[in-house]
């Protein structure tokens, strides 16, 4: 539409412009009336001026509407508007060759999979806050579940409550029961087979049975129907009542669901750590946190139990079967209407459609060295991955209080600049504790309480009893400064602890 325009534009502009009609032209000077050539009209008679009032005017003439300069203005315009407008078509022809060549390159690399295959993988995709869950966790890192197994462990809990209510009342608990009150729970769906997960987990928290004969109040399910019941084990002994499930019992089975999890996880990062260059081995009583490249998120999930299922019963579906069911019951002519009515409604049956192939996954190559460490020696490089092995064995295997002193020895160079200010503004020598803390509280850059901002100071004039002193006066304590000291030694040698103690 827009290139339509452009062209009829163009086509107007080269036609020119418009014909304009030819003036009057203009009367003898000797006329009466009539302008002469300077401009001054002659002096009519008095006869003359009653025509001149009667005379029509003339037309005035039209001003033509383009000047030469105006031609010139309108030839540059249109030279300027065909380059653009060819500028314009050679850009787009570029464009459509570089979409050629992008989809040859899309097809050459993936030739069996259709255009729209890549879009399918981003539906199936789990969100990001379940595929990144381990990482989002509040406090020092840990040995953090996946959020598919803390849901597991959620589903437990709400299910245990349920279980621990219907069963205290001495009321059959059947899976439906069961199921409607997690799901008010945990506005989720629960079905049987997070049941097997929870039995694959913890096999020796329910026995399950399938029974009929239970009054359900349901219209669609009937009291002959099976049904799949829970039974708490709680270890009762023989021949007494069935003990009440305590909130004790559920807090210490919850704990063992979380253990027996646990467990299951540090199985696979143990596998993990034998595929690692060089191999690794963690004590499982001394691990604490999991690998850095580790992902927890990608644990597979856990393949449910199987759960007791009701008993077959025959069903007769054919005339063949019902015949040959009641052969001993009806009569001769009954059989033969029977036996005829079977031939008639025989049909060959259909052949069973084989079941689709498991897709052949492809194999894994073996992880090669990437060209930018190609020339490097080799013992160099099994140094540099025996210190990293070593740096990640002793970050996997660090204790919560080592991990918050060396978050405080991390804060200490920073924190002794602010106090060496402190010092220098308040001009005294020696400061008590507690104004000491203050000022270093509203100084520093970060949140932090007076009693942590203790702790910080008695750990620098345990690090640095040279330079800070701490002093016992009554029941006051004070802090001794040594302002003459490198301040920049003094951060440098407090760097190296921290690296230290971070091996």
């Amino acid at each position: 539409m827009a290139q339509r325009r452009l062209t009829d534009f163009f086509a107007r502009r080269r036609s020119g412009p418009p014909a304009v009609p030819p003036a009057a032209s203009p009367p003898s000077a000797g006329s009466p009336g009539v302008l002469g050539a300077c401009g001054v009209s002659c002096p009519p008679g008095p006869s003359s001026l009653r025509k001149i009032k009667e005379a029509p005017l003339p037309a005035a003439p039209r001003p033509r509407r383009v000047t030469q300069g105006h031609e010139v203005l309108g030839k540059d315009a249109h030279s300027e508007l065909q380059a653009c407008l060819q500028r314009a078509r050679e850009l787009g022809a570029r464009v459509q060759v570089l979409k050629a060549r992008a989809k040859e390159d899309a097809q050459g690399s993936h030739p069996s999979e259709p255009q729209e295959c890549p879009e399918e993988p981003c539906k199936d995709k789990a969100p990001a806050y379940q595929r990144f869950h381990a990482l989002a966790q509040p406090g020092i890192p840990g040995l953090a579940l996946p959020y598919k197994y803390q849901l597991l462990a959620e589903m437990f809990r709400s299910m245990d409550t349920i279980v621990s209510m219907l069963h205290n009342r001495t009321e059959t608990v059947t899976f439906a029961k069961v199921k409607q009150g997690v799901q008010d729970m945990m506005r989720r769906r629960f079905e049987e087979r997070n049941v097997g997960q929870i039995k694959t987990v913890y096999p020796t928290s329910y026995r399950f049975r399938q029974e009929r004969n239970i009054p359900t109040f349901k219209d669609g399910v009937k009291k002959s129907d099976y049904q799949l019941t829970i039974e708490p084990l709680l270890g009762q002994e023989a021949g007494r009542v069935a003990p009440q499930l305590t909130a004790s019992q559920l807090l210490q089975r919850r704990q063992v669901f979380n253990q027996n999890l646990v467990a299951r996880v540090k199985e696979h990062h143990k596998a993990f750590l034998a595929t690692l260059n060089p191999p690794m081995e963690v004590p499982e009583d001394q691990l604490t946190r999991w690998h850095p490249c580790f992902n927890v998120d990608e644990v597979p999930d856990i393949e449910p139990a199987e759960l007791p299922q009701p008993p077959q019963t025959e069903k007769l579906t054919t005339a063949q079967e019902v015949l040959a069911r009641a052969r001993n019951l009806v009569s001769p002519r009954m059989e033969k209407a029977l036996s005829d009515l079977a031939l008639r409604t025989a049909s060959p049956s259909s052949p069973e459609t084989p079941c689709p192939a498991p897709l052949a996954t492809p194999p894994t190559t073996p992880p090669t060295v990437s060209s930018a460490l190609k020339g490097v020696s080799q013992a160099l490089l099994e140094r540099v991955r025996a210190k990293e092995a070593q740096k990640q064995l002793a970050q996997m295997t660090r204790r919560p209080e080592q991990e918050q002193r060396l978050q405080r020895l991390e804060r200490l160079p920073e924190l002794a600049r602010v106090l060496r200010g402190v010092f220098v503004s308040e001009r005294k020598p020696a400061l008590t504790m507690e104004v000491a803390c203050a000022r270093m509280v509203g100084s520093y850059r970060a949140p932090m309480s007076l009693g942590d901002m203790e702790r910080h100071l008695q750990l620098l004039a345990e690090l640095l009893p040279d330079w800070l002193s701490l002093h016992r006066v009554r029941t006051d304590t004070y802090l001794k400064l040594d302002k003459a000291a490198d301040l920049a030694d003094l951060t440098a040698r407090l760097a190296r602890l921290a690296r230290a103690e971070g091996l």
